[in-house]
């Protein structure tokens, strides 16, 4: 399946949210005030925000009026055009390499789930990969990244359970520069805002990253879940507390009819979405295209 029609896929409930929406509106009236505060709660509705979904129809009733539009399909071209030239000036990322990628995020939005699809991804691409277990915190979470591990002929550093986890990468670390590893992937524990003992940890494994392979270049990827919308931002900003996030992740795409959080979080923290989830396979992880995402959206 081409990369074109998987996001199309994964975005389908998005989509199918606000088009069909639109061309109801439009079925039934005329490009009116009416029509604007209608469109702006279709906006919200997928999780663009209040402020950006605001600001984006105040742009449209602005070209709307200035360039005649009058079809559903106008519509939905013009606001293609308003988002395109928002996200323009995003900073894609280009993974350089010796490249350290240290994923985190609370629990239970695919962080291993994630690594054992980057591995994948970055074999493909003929690239060297280890897989660094941090998460010594949750029970079993060395096991199931060792799985992934299998899956994908990856090699793995792992310790015991309740070991320090910035020992273990450091362990990594030594592993890779033994091996010319290209890439090296870092689990880290699953942690909440609330537990800021773990936070500290991280700051800690981000301090062993840079001491001990300052020529590496490192990236530090929050996976979020975007069934969760909104609530994303409030994870961005607890982690962005304690370490710099690089760019995100964002999984279970094609489960959510939420996926204007895209949005959401370029406008309000500048970060790019490097990969996204389309699905439950092993190769279901793909690079994102911030153009591609907008033309799959209405």
């Amino acid at each position: 399946m081409g990369l074109f029609k998987k996001i199309g896929n994964a975005l389908k409930k998005t989509r199918e949210a606000i088009a069909r929406r639109i061309d109801s509106l439009l079925s039934h009236g005329e490009l009116d005030d009416d029509f604007y505060d209608e469109l702006t709660d279709i906006l919200i509705s997928c999780d663009i925000g209040v402020r950006t979904s605001m600001e984006i129809v105040d742009s449209l009733r602005e070209r709307a009026r200035k360039n005649k539009l009058r079809t559903a399909e106008d519509v939905r071209n013009e606001l293609k055009n308003i988002l395109k030239e928002e996200f323009a000036s995003v900073d894609d990322i280009e993974i350089e390499y010796p490249a350290i990628i240290t994923i985190i995020g609370v629990n239970g939005v695919g962080k291993t789930t994630t690594l054992g699809k980057l591995s994948k991804y970055f074999k493909n691409l003929k690239k060297d990969v280890t897989l660094v277990a941090g998460d010594t915190f949750r029970a079993a979470a060395s096991n199931q990244l060792n799985e992934w591990a299998e899956r994908t002929k990856t090699r793995i550093i792992k310790h015991a359970e309740g070991a320090d986890a910035a020992a273990v990468v450091f362990d990594g670390i030594s592993s890779a520069k033994a091996k010319k590893t290209d890439v090296l992937l870092v689990d880290t524990a699953g942690r909440l805002h609330t537990k800021t003992n773990l936070m500290e940890e991280l700051k800690k494994i981000d301090k062993v990253i840079n001491r001990e392979y300052p020529e590496a270049h490192k990236y530090n990827f929050i996976v979020l879940d975007a069934t969760t919308g909104q609530n994303a931002l409030n994870q961005i900003s607890a982690f962005n507390d304690f370490v710099k996030i690089d760019g995100i992740i964002l999984t279970k795409l094609d489960g959510t009819a939420k996926g204007g959080v895209v949005i959401a979080i370029e406008k309000d923290y500048h970060l790019p979405v490097v990969f996204i989830g389309v699905g439950e396979g092993v190769d279901d992880l793909e690079k994102f295209d911030y153009n591609e995402f907008i033309d799959n959206l209405f």
